[in-house]
């Protein structure tokens, strides 16, 4: 399935695409990224009083000059920003040709290709029922091609179980940093506990829900046989105008609800079609700003 998504064509458009968010990050105001951490580093953070062992090199004399005491300058350490790239690769995701997965990974290897050139740590997970697969951070373009690898070895997975995969990712994760949410986030036990799990744990939250046109405008109608991609139940029904439209409604409320619930918890939402091309997508994830910036 994915190995056929990354042709020489699609490594093309990743380095322009790199180009191109290059020139809308450095119009923006980017602030530094720095960890509260104290140690070494070149930017000024506090002091404290100096005690027996601590580095000579670091006391400020001209304080001591002052109060006639000791003083160490305390500085905070510049750290790699982390971007955890999180993919729901459950049945309903894999649904059509293409499918919404086919553009998860696409969008993933965009943006794993971006912040790896801008010499950030960038690490992948997988998840359906629970975490199937994780490639830890790694940082430089080269980097790429591990990636990419990683990408097109997409195991077969039953069911969504996104609280539980959410759950197992912060706790295998020592460092915190972005997390990028890829999903249709159809799970039958909701998202909100799942993406409150980020949020409680600190992560920067940019979810894309990814949804199918022609799910959402069926070319059928008359007696048909439905059955459920994730869980195998069937049911036989008649696909009226009338009904398609009920169904379209009920996608619509639900989009807003999650919507509204992202606005609340101050998480950033993408809701785009698949049939967008991926690339207009990544771009304006970049023109909505606060991605490696």
């Amino acid at each position: 399935m994915a190995d056929s998504l990354f042709e020489n064509e699609f490594l093309e458009k990743l380095e322009y695409l790199y180009l191109i968010s290059k020139k809308i990050l450095s119009g923006q105001n980017r602030a530094e990224r720095r960890s509260r951490k104290v140690g070494s580093g070149i930017e000024f953070a506090d002091y404290r009083e100096y005690m027996p062992g601590d580095d000579l090199r670091h006391i400020d004399w001209t304080l001591y000059a002052r109060l006639q005491k000791l003083f160490l300058r305390l500085f905070e350490e510049e750290e790699d920003l982390y971007v955890y790239l999180l993919i729901d690769i459950s049945p309903s995701m894999r649904m059509g040709t293409p499918s919404r997965l086919d553009y998860a990974l696409r969008v993933a290897a965009a943006l794993a290709y971006i912040t790896l050139s801008n010499l950030d740590r960038v690490s992948l997970l997988t998840f359906g029922e629970k975490v199937e697969g994780r490639l830890p951070p790694s940082r430089g373009k080269p980097n790429i091609f591990k990636v990419l690898k990683f990408l097109e070895r997409i195991p077969d997975t039953k069911g969504t179980r996104m609280e539980d995969s959410l759950q197992a990712f912060v706790h295998q994760s020592k460092r915190r940093g972005i997390a990028v949410l890829l999903s249709d986030f159809y799970d039958e036990k909701g998202y909100r506990q799942a993406l409150d799990y980020l949020r409680y744990f600190r992560y920067d939250i940019f979810a894309i829900q990814l949804f199918d046109e022609r799910e959402l405008n069926p070319d059928v109608r008359g007696d048909v046989e439905l059955i459920d991609h994730e869980t195998g139940e069937r049911l036989t029904t008649t696909l009226s105008p009338r009904l398609i439209k009920a169904y379209q409604e009920a996608f619509e409320q639900y989009c807003q609800e999650l919507e509204q619930y992202c606005l609340q918890s101050e998480i950033t939402l993408f809701r785009t079609s698949i049939q967008v091309p991926f690339e207009d997508l990544v771009l304006d994830i970049f023109r909505r700003g606060g991605f490696l910036a």
